[in-house]
């Protein structure tokens, strides 16, 4: 039995949300009015727990770039007038995986047995994340559909241009130190060896900081195997407990004061954060709605607490830049008095996405700095270890040299 997750008007005319289990959409209407409460729409829910046979079958991995085929395509369709049954059939055939090209295909099938687009959608949120699905079930709910996916469009176009910078921006420096890394591990279990045996064949006395660079080296050609292994066993753990709610909370804490990288994960956070918050609140989902969505579906743990401490806030009377000034360190300077602007004109989310296209600005320049400024880091730090390692072979044989003199 699927679980919903829907949003109902009561008799006194709040709105309410929530969660409930159902054989079907009507079997849900039908629950709720008992309640006393009108269901305005539902999508089915995430289904967070996988079995063992989940995991043989692994979910389909599709790039942002299809997802922003499929979304332009079908806008394009929408605004012609093509029949939803007819559009993801032309879809299906545009797509080059195999696994798209049958997830569009079941959907297609879905929507001709009546299923709404949002639910059908809803059977694979791999592909089309809460935020996605929650805007087409309000634009099908207020006929606005062709419009919401102009909207979804752009977001996901600027989440990938904002994505791609940055990676773009790291590659670099992430290239230069795994080089580094393969090249000292190579000096350490095939160049330090063979020294050894010619400073212990002269007989020389050894300095401490060669002792030590031999021993390194000693230790890495006899355990290597076991290193390789260790390695082998504790990334994937490593991977798993950043996931934990104690890891997360490790990661984000280091990343959000991390010097030089700090600013970039507050604007990179924040423009995604505020471009969901506008793309929802233009497609008509309600305010405090749109905060749960969107508290879901950041990545760094600060900003998930600070969109759900406003949730509480707002549902109590605050408004939404009220509701966030707790949590002002976190947001770029002038965001909260943005949105206290924007709120009080009443042009909320044309305001957030002005916000979010300079922020996503500032994301761009940022990794544009970031990548000028780690790769001269990284050559000083290179040198470094030449240096320190060109002494400690240098300084004995000096040595030796003198002796003989």
């Amino acid at each position: 039995m699927p679980t919903y997750y829907y949003s109902a008007k009561a008799i006194n005319g709040r709105n309410e949300t929530g969660t409930m289990s159902a054989e079907s959409v009507r079997e849900l209407s039908d629950a709720l009015k008992n309640n006393g409460l009108v269901l305005i729409r539902a999508i089915i829910e995430d289904n967070k727990k996988k079995s063992f046979l989940d995991f043989l079958t692994p979910a389909p991995k599709i790039s942002i770039t299809d997802k922003l085929m499929i979304t332009r395509n079908l806008q394009i369709m929408a605004s012609t007038g093509l029949p939803l049954v007819k559009s993801f059939f032309l879809l299906a055939g545009q797509a080059k995986s195999k696994e798209l090209k049958k997830a569009l295909l079941d959907i297609k099938d879905e929507i001709g047995k009546g299923e709404s687009l949002a639910n059908s959608l809803g059977k694979y949120p791999e592909i089309f994340s809460e935020i996605f699905r929650n805007m087409i079930a309000v634009g099908e709910a207020s006929g606005t559909l062709e419009n919401v996916l102009q909207v979804l469009s752009l977001q996901i176009e600027k989440d990938h241009q904002l994505r791609s910078k940055i990676r773009r921006a790291l590659i670099y420096p992430a290239i230069l130190l795994s080089v580094m890394l393969v090249v000292g591990a190579v000096v350490m279990t095939v160049f330090i060896p063979g020294l050894k045996n010619l400073f212990f064949g002269l007989g020389v006395e050894l300095p401490i900081y060669t002792r030590i660079l031999i021993g390194a080296g000693d230790f890495m050609m006899q355990y290597w195997h076991i290193l390789v292994l260790l390695a082998l066993f504790l990334f994937p753990i490593i991977v798993k407990s950043l996931k934990t709610k104690k890891g997360k909370w490790i990661k984000d804490t280091i990343l959000i004061n991390l010097p030089f990288f700090n600013s970039l994960v507050k604007k990179s956070n924040s423009a995604s954060l505020i471009r969901s918050l506008s793309s929802l609140i233009s497609s008509g989902v309600p305010l405090v709605e749109s905060l749960e969505i969107t508290s879901r579906t950041v990545s760094n743990i600060y900003f998930e607490n600070a969109l759900n401490d406003a949730v509480e806030k707002i549902k109590k009377g605050e408004q939404l830049f009220s509701s966030l000034k707790e949590h002002k360190n976190i947001f770029p300077f002038g965001t909260i008095e943005t949105i206290e602007i924007g709120e009080e004109t009443g042009e909320t989310s044309a305001i957030l996405k002005k916000l979010a296209d300079f922020y996503e600005g500032e994301v761009m320049d940022a990794a544009d700095s970031l990548s000028v400024l780690i790769e001269p880091i990284l050559i000083v730090f290179l040198g470094l270890a030449v240096g320190i390692f060109a002494f400690a072979v240098m300084s004995p044989l000096y040595s030796v040299l003198g002796t003989i003199h």
